[in-house]
């Protein structure tokens, strides 16, 4: 390893460390998990020690995505139209049984509503990822650099399942 990839290496660590305590939060609450999910606010909870703590009300602006409650058909499309702007027990015909048929997801928090703990612990798994440089935007990246590269060494390459955006089947028809 020569000095430029060493100076590279630490150059990356020490923007993904800025990167996790630089999140800029964007929550899409459509339920009643919404009343749980502002105590992580409070000063019992404190989400600002985890440099997330200033909610933007503007996709454009954030740069986490923090989905709360259930996610309907019908909310499908709006809220791909809402992460496009960014940088299991629902069974019936109206909800998903998931986000992740919508738009990527790092890191599931489970609970209805869930507790103000899980939300941290939710948050400290995705700064941990952001940290590895696993957070789903860095993979996507990662793929297409990948990609590149191996189309200028004439390269077959085949782009890994986590890099590819899922599709929402309800907003084409």
């Amino acid at each position: 390893m020569g000095f430029l990839d060493f100076a590279t290496t630490k150059i990356e660590a020490a923007a993904n460390w800025a990167r996790k305590f630089s999140l800029f939060q964007y929550p899409f609450v459509t339920a009643c998990c919404g009343m749980e999910f502002m105590s992580v606010a409070a000063p019992k909870y404190d989400i600002a020690r985890f440099g997330a703590e200033f909610p933007r009300f503007s996709p454009r602006q954030a740069d986490l995505l923090i989905i709360v409650g259930t996610i309907t058909e019908r909310q499908g499309p709006a809220l791909r139209r809402i992460y496009e702007q960014t940088g299991g027990f629902y069974q019936n015909y109206s909800t998903m049984p998931g986000a992740d048929q919508a738009i990527p997801v790092d890191v599931y928090i489970p609970g209805c509503p869930p507790r103000p703990e899980q939300v941290l612990d939710g948050l400290i798994m995705l700064q941990e990822r952001i940290q590895r440089g696993e957070g789903h935007n860095q993979v996507v990246i990662a793929a297409e650099k990948a990609a590149k590269s191996a189309e200028k060494l004439g390269i077959a390459y085949d782009v890994p399942a986590t890099a590819i955006r899922p599709r929402i089947e309800a907003s084409k028809g």
